[in-house]
């Protein structure tokens, strides 16, 4: 699904109304018809129920201007207070505000605090609320009379729908101008906005729906967008059942080189995710002392002893060994648990340059490339790292803080200097790639919050990778089942105590599930296409 900044969506519009000729308050009507269906829908309010639509004085509220008629016509009432003088709302809201006025609605002119406090009793008797405040065009923070509204929405505690997206919230990063509305429902007009599914907004926005307002499609594909919601059809080649003749040799042998005294969970939890995502075989390359407990944890995967440091991590002697270690190897996963001994991060640096094997670096990998990012450049074979926060400042000589601010920028930048595929972990994971596409993943939760998560997704990445396909669709899918899998495992044991080693074991039924197009949830994270202009 295509996620799109204000400007984009701007352009379509603009596109439809003046090259195409379809009036602009078709497009608002066909948005405030959809966004009333999905009220009534969402909420299923009695009949006769209250519901408080703040109006803001342009197409947004026009936007209200219309849901409140429809949610007349279907037997609430509906009361509207218009923050703005009524002669400075003009060209398609001021034709659907004529309409409202002609049918007897209420409503209420309330264009200053002063006024605005006059009725604020009128949200102790509101049984909802609808946001049809500021829209998508916000680039600058909300002060003194919107943010004095804002705060009365968020302190009366009603249930709240937001047009388009809950007003105070950067439609283009999710930021919070200041003070932004708390939404239960958030309808969304064309295509959702990026906003809408980057933290902080994320939080904000409650569920989401998707409103189709009829935006041709041959003019959509002329307003180009750089972000993408990951949906189970953006993965459906690792989902294909395997052919009836497969064996384990069609589906690729993953090396790994993990491991160090304390850490043998990460090596594990690595191959285990690699397995789950259908790698054909894994070898598990560790220090020649933890070999034992390797093999005792691992069943299904193969391990090789390797030379170790005094320490007992691997040494600068297992260069010498790659030759042979990658010999009919197909992918590589270097990282999880290696340690940061000097020799050990020497030995990965070295690796990272001449292994002739696509691979995904994480975790101590990730920490020997801080300094040193130039090494990505200089790797012979395709790279996918999958650093959070943390490791993503080390790379880029920043802070964690300065990283979650701008996730999207530091992501985009960081591949456009660097020739990989960059997956930046945590809430709202993003993949970023080269050509400038950013996937923004709608799954996981807190129950992704735990030790050897990432080994895990380390391993799932790793393991598609395996198996022959790409650097963008391997990282995406990976990603995708990952937070599919804490979603699910969340919604039978909650968001606390679920295990990294639990992930791995629902990944087949996943992937089963959405194979047969059967959402394994309750309900997905985007509601698309549910209403469409008839």
């Amino acid at each position: 699904m295509r996620l799109v900044k204000a400007s984009e969506m701007q352009e379509m519009d603009r596109k439809t109304i003046q090259e195409l000729g379809v009036p602009g308050v078709v497009l608002m009507e066909n948005a405030g018809r959809g966004a009333s269906r999905a009220f009534l829908d969402h909420f299923l309010p009695e009949p006769g129920a209250k519901v408080v639509i703040v109006c803001g004085r342009g197409n947004n509220g026009g936007d209200g201007y219309v849901v409140a008629r429809y949610l007349h016509n279907a037997g609430l009432k509906p009361a509207v207070i218009i923050l703005s003088p009524l002669d400075r709302i003009q060209g398609d809201a001021l034709i659907n505000l004529n309409i409202i006025q002609a049918m007897g609605l209420e409503i209420l002119v309330r264009p200053d605090v002063e006024s605005w406090n006059e009725t604020y009793g009128i949200l102790d008797k509101a049984h909802y609320v609808v946001d049809a405040i500021l829209g998508t065009g916000i680039n600058s923070p909300v002060r003194e009379f919107y943010a004095k509204v804002i705060e009365d929405i968020n302190t009366s505690c009603k249930p709240v729908m937001a047009i388009d997206i809950p007003s105070g919230i950067n439609a283009d990063t999710g930021a919070i101008m200041g003070v932004a509305v708390r939404a239960d429902l958030t309808v969304t007009f064309g295509f959702p906005k990026l906003g809408l599914f980057i933290f902080p907004g994320a939080s904000l926005a409650g569920r989401v729906m998707r409103i189709d307002i009829s935006i041709p499609k041959g003019v959509s594909s002329q307003v180009p967008s750089f972000a993408h919601l990951i949906e189970p059809d953006d993965i459906v080649e690792v989902l294909l059942p395997p052919r009836p003749d497969i064996h384990k040799g069609h589906r690729g042998h993953l090396l790994i080189l993990a491991g160090s005294p304390g850490k043998t969970g990460a090596a594990c939890l690595a191959a285990l995710g690699a397995l789950r995502a259908g790698a054909g075989l894994v070898t598990v390359g560790v220090p020649e002392g933890l070999n034992p407990i390797l093999e005792s944890k691992l069943t299904e995967a193969m391990t090789t002893p390797l030379p170790e440091t005094p320490d007992g991590t691997l040494s600068a002697k297992v260069l010498d060994m790659m030759p042979e270690l990658v010999k009919g190897k197909t992918a590589l996963a270097l990282g999880p648990g290696l340690s940061t001994n000097p020799e050990t991060v020497e030995l990965v640096r070295e690796i990272i340059t001449s292994s002739p094997l696509p691979m995904v670096i994480d975790a101590d990998g990730l920490n020997a490339l801080a300094g040193k990012t130039d090494l990505i450049d200089r790797a012979k074979a395709p790279v996918i790292i999958t650093p959070h926060p943390g490791e993503m400042a080390r790379l880029m000589g920043s802070t964690s803080a300065q990283v979650q601010a701008n996730r999207i920028g530091v992501a985009t930048s960081f591949v456009q200097s660097h020739p990989c595929c960059l997956v930046l972990k945590g809430a709202r994971t993003l993949i970023a790639t080269g050509d400038g596409r950013v996937w923004v993943n709608p799954t996981g939760n807190p129950a992704l919050a735990s030790g050897g998560s990432g080994d895990v997704l380390t391993g799932l990445v790793a393991g598609f990778l395996t198996r022959g396909i790409n650097l963008e669709l391997s990282a995406i899918s990976g990603v995708y089942l990952h937070g599919l899998a804490a979603d699910l495992l969340a919604e039978e044991m909650g968001e606390t105590g679920v295990m990294a080693g639990e992930l791995v074991d629902v990944i087949p039924h996943l992937m089963s599930s959405l194979a047969r197009d059967e959402w394994p949830l309750r309900e997905p994270p985007l509601h698309g296409d549910l209403y469409q202009p008839l």
